[in-house]
């Protein structure tokens, strides 16, 4: 980890401590980081999504035989 020297904003930094129940600034700022990190990448996955649905690659799932056959009577074959 590298070691930066930055202005913070006291109040932000409060209330992000609060919102992720950190103690120390170190914790807090590399947090929130991390949490930024994780939005971008569900964004991205949900971009990819939308892409794929646009495409039509989820179309077959609106008819429900299509990707839920019906399952076979095993009681019947025995007959």
């Amino acid at each position: 980890m590298a070691k930066k020297l930055i202005d913070i904003d006291e109040d932000a930094l409060a209330a992000a401590a609060e919102v992720y129940g950190t103690d120390t600034m170190k914790d807090t700022v590399n947090t929130a980081l991390a949490e930024a990190a994780a939005v971008l990448r569900r964004r991205q996955a949900l971009s990819r999504l939308r892409r794929r649905a646009l495409a039509g690659q989820f179309d077959d799932l609106y008819e429900k035989d299509t990707y839920r056959p019906k399952p076979v009577d095993v009681g019947a074959a025995a007959r």
